[in-house]
């Protein structure tokens, strides 16, 4: 496939997402709410450190170099594993609000909390399993310096082909952590091969989408800097949001693809040609 076939696929694949968005404008909520969830968590984590530590937070980074290594870790996994927690939370509530989408059915921001609090134990489970991978690149790089930021590296692209179908299959497969990584990795491979690399981004959106920000930024700036700016971080808020949106709207639509479900508002041709094909 040449790189001009590639990107009009990538076109018509975010352009359909972004159609099951304009459609349903109620899912760009679950980013929103993932997003003010996460916020409110760092200022909670963060304040909390500095209000336990008078805010002299060289006290609470001095632990970790007087030997309390414990404490430091312990407080990254803690924050690892809410912050994960949040995030498929809220992915998994997407994901089913697009598969009752795609199943021609109303789909409400409730419906996908509701279903997401169904599944709360095996998001948990995962976001267990995830921050402990976290806190263990994050030893590695303290340990090992540069060697140990090449490893991160290499295991984090790893990671992110092999739990590129983690969020759908925890939300309708009844498997373990492990499993759910397991079952994912075997999708892209048996589905596209072991090459690692994709045929799609949703960058060229993020792309476009900043070019046009800032455009508009600047001849706003004219009438008001104020304006500008604030036009500029609404419309920032804006793109991310709608981005992440279509991004899990995407991957609900390949899951559902690779397990020859049918998949409304999208070519199956053109979905076929997601991921480097697998080689004979």
């Amino acid at each position: 496939m040449s790189f001009f076939d590639r990107l009009s696929n990538g076109w018509k694949l975010g352009m359909a997402s972004f159609g099951v968005i304009r459609e349903n404008p109620s899912l760009m909520l679950f980013p929103v709410l993932s997003g003010a969830s996460l916020l409110f968590i760092c200022l909670t984590f963060f304040g909390g450190i500095a209000a336990m530590f008078g805010f002299q937070l060289d006290a609470f980074f001095s632990r970790f170099e007087t030997g309390g290594e414990w404490l430091a870790y312990a407080a990254l996994f803690i924050f690892y594993l809410v912050n994960f927690t949040v995030i498929v939370f809220f992915n998994v509530g997407l994901v089913h609000c697009t598969r009752l989408i795609m199943d021609g059915r109303e789909a409400k921001v409730g419906d996908g909390i509701a279903y997401s609090i169904s599944r709360l134990n095996a998001i948990v489970s995962w976001a267990i399993l995830a921050a402990t991978v976290g806190v263990i690149l994050k030893t590695l790089e303290d340990r090992l310096g540069a060697i140990g930021q090449i490893i991160i590296g290499i295991v984090g692209i790893v990671w992110s082909v092999a739990t590129f179908f983690v969020v759908p299959v925890i939300a309708y497969e009844d498997v373990t952590p492990i499993e759910a990584v397991k079952r994912s990795g075997r999708i892209v491979k048996e589905k596209w091969g072991e090459a690692i690399g994709a045929n799609f981004s949703f960058g060229l959106f993020y792309f476009l989408g900043i070019i046009a920000i800032v455009a508009i930024s600047v001849l706003l700036f004219f009438v008001h800097p104020i304006v500008a700016i604030v036009a500029g971080v609404l419309s920032f808020l804006f793109l991310a949001t709608a981005v992440s949106a279509a991004k899990t709207v995407f991957l609900a639509a390949v899951y559902r693809h690779v397990n020859d479900e049918p998949v409304e508002f999208y070519d199956s041709e053109v979905l076929d040609n997601v991921f480097v094909p697998k080689k004979k």
